[in-house]
């Protein structure tokens, strides 16, 4: 059974565009105080969420630039490494500087993405080697998800059906060889998925909200829990492969 493609959405645009007012949405009226307490991500602060997701909305904005020009750049200058550096320095920012440079960052991009036309989404751009359409797809999983690891009050129970089930194909990826997943969110059909090639030695059963089972394959806490099961037995949640880089770190 191999890795299955991820449900792509109609109108990514608007989808792209809600994501983006919900996300500015929970990072306004941040201050100095709340901007450096922990998020739900281990180890960064909420001015490093802002600072990411700023950072990712600048770089996904200048590879829709090239891709106009029928040319690719690289995602972030100097890679993995000058990732890293600008997210440092963009955290480090009074906290009204870093709102406004995030908001003029996420609306830019949001613009770029719907003044696409036709064609224009299947431009390639250096990312993941793909398209700009899977450019709108990994902006619109940076901005629902770390909406939701600010903590400000969205959380991942308010991520719509559509981006879950998207996610299920796009996280596929992170379950491990040999193991099938077979995933029963609460009022609906189940859904079988896994990744290595051949037959899977063994099916984990993992049951609960669509939401939390989402959450779960994007490496956050399930907030109403879920169930694992395999051959009829109570287990443990499986251990998941590292989330699927585009940017791998330099040796």
């Amino acid at each position: 059974m191999n890795t299955p493609e991820p449900a792509v959405p109609e109108n990514l645009a608007e989808r792209l565009a809600d994501a983006g007012r919900e996300l500015l949405a929970a990072a306004a009226g941040l201050d100095a105080a709340a901007v450096t307490a922990p998020s739900v991500l281990p180890g960064w602060n909420r001015a490093f969420v802002l600072a990411h997701v700023e950072g990712v909305a600048r770089a996904m904005a200048r590879q829709l630039e090239y891709a106009a020009q029928g040319e690719t750049i690289e995602f972030y200058d100097d890679g993995f490494d000058g990732r890293n550096r600008d997210i440092e320095r963009r955290a480090q920012r009074p906290v009204d500087e870093q709102l406004r440079s995030l908001t003029e960052a996420v609306e830019a991009v949001v613009a770029r993405f719907a003044a696409l036309q036709g064609s224009g989404w299947d431009a390639r751009i250096a990312y993941r080697n793909g398209t700009v359409r899977d450019g709108g797809l990994a902006l619109w999983r940076e901005l629902v998800i770390h909406a939701s690891d600010l903590d400000t009050g969205r959380t991942s129970l308010d991520w719509d059906n559509t981006f879950c089930h998207y996610l299920f194909g796009f996280l596929a990826a992170r379950i491990p060889d040999g193991t099938a997943l077979k995933l029963q969110p609460l009022g609906e059909q189940p859904r079988t998925l896994s990744s290595g090639p051949g037959t899977p030695a063994r099916t984990v059963v993992v049951t609960g909200l669509l939401q939390d089972i989402a959450a779960w394959l994007a490496g956050r806490k399930p907030l109403g829990g879920l169930n694992a099961t395999a051959a009829a037995d109570g287990i443990a949640l499986p251990e998941l492969l590292p989330w699927p880089a585009a940017v791998p770190p330099r040796a």
